[in-house]
């Protein structure tokens, strides 16, 4: 199972696509009904999991949280150019938005900009200043903000 390239894909099998897909669904699932849902005892299915969890197939385990219930208004995108694609600029700007926790995701990207982040703000003021703290940034040449109206589809995991 283990790749011989850690950033290589790892072969699967039918039920180790079944389990992940089961899982993708509902991470508490216990491994009794892991293991009924996809045709193998118990023993053989919990080990099947560790294999996964130790090769990094599977990351981790975390709730899916409704923002807005927890006072998070507003969820936004920002496409932000820097001055420099030189690694250690790079690598910088990825550490300062490493440490802020409306931050919840940052992709270098290819065309268009360097990166694009999804933040959360509590309101249209938070938001603002985080824009603003993004543009005030070192080596930050430009930022565009996009802010969403609703989310129709947000898929944990991806297709199996």
């Amino acid at each position: 199972m283990k790749p011989p390239n850690p950033d290589m894909p790892v072969t699967l099998d039918a039920i180790d696509r079944q389990i992940l897909s089961a899982l993708q669904e509902d991470g508490r699932m216990t491994n009794v009904d892991l293991s009924k849902r996809t045709g193998i005892s118990a023993p053989p299915c919990l080990r099947r999991v560790r294999v996964l969890e130790e090769a990094g197939v599977i990351r981790g385990y975390h709730a899916d949280t409704d923002p807005h219930k927890l006072g998070w208004e507003i969820t936004f995108f920002a496409i932000v150019g820097l001055e420099s694609q030189k690694e250690v600029v790079l690598s910088a700007f990825e550490q300062l938005v490493g440490g802020w926790a409306e931050v919840r995701e940052c992709h270098m990207i290819r065309g268009g900009g360097d990166f694009l982040l999804r933040l959360v703000a509590r309101d249209t003021a938070h938001e603002n200043q985080l824009t603003q703290q993004l543009t005030g940034s070192p080596a930050v040449s430009r930022v565009q903000t996009l802010q969403t109206i609703r989310t129709s589809r947000s898929e944990a995991g991806v297709p199996l």
